[in-house]
């Protein structure tokens, strides 16, 4: 028997786009089980608690395991990543790709998380051209100053940004 091809997908997800999940969902059908990780990263000042956006992104995937996919588990963690990788025995880490700037970064992570544990390789999905230019922070921006983020992220999503702009007003 083959031993359980397990993967990790990481980010921050504040908010979670359809680019996210235009990931999760083609990740699913390369591994038996997706582990979703979802950053603490205080450094970006996220607008949603970890405990809101690891929901969210429950939410959001829930509908995407089973018929031939692997199983996903959603899940908060406030490490190293490769560690994180490690203690869930992912031997892979999925990431997304929108533009040549991503890759320079995703690079020198890659190299760096190589030197830490060369037994987790990245595996980089390129986001479907209509996901590119979605970025979170951007989502976030517009959501905030009362624009229209309904062609980025999902109906679900939409209603929590509006109801946490609602809350910073007050």
């Amino acid at each position: 028997m083959s031993k359980k091809r397990i993967a990790l997908y990481p980010g921050t997800f504040d908010p979670p786009t359809l680019g996210h999940i235009d990931i999760v969902e083609r990740a699913v059908k390369l591994v038996d089980h997706l582990v979703i990780g979802v950053a603490a990263n205080p450094g970006k000042s996220p607008l949603f608690s970890i405990d809101d956006r690891t929901e969210m992104m429950r939410h959001e995937t829930e509908s995407f395991a089973g018929a031939g996919r692997a199983t996903i588990e959603v899940r908060a963690f406030d490490s190293l990543l490769i560690e994180f990788a490690q203690k869930v025995g992912a031997t892979m880490i999925v990431r997304g790709l929108r533009a040549v700037s991503d890759f320079e970064y995703e690079f020198q992570m890659v190299g760096m998380n190589q030197r830490l544990n060369n037994d987790i390789e990245t595996v980089f999905l390129m986001a479907d051209p209509r996901h590119q230019a979605i970025a979170s922070r951007l989502v976030k921006e517009i959501a905030m100053l009362g624009g229209d983020v309904s062609a980025f992220t999902s109906p679900y999503v939409v209603d929590l940004l509006l109801k946490r702009r609602k809350e910073l007003k007050k």
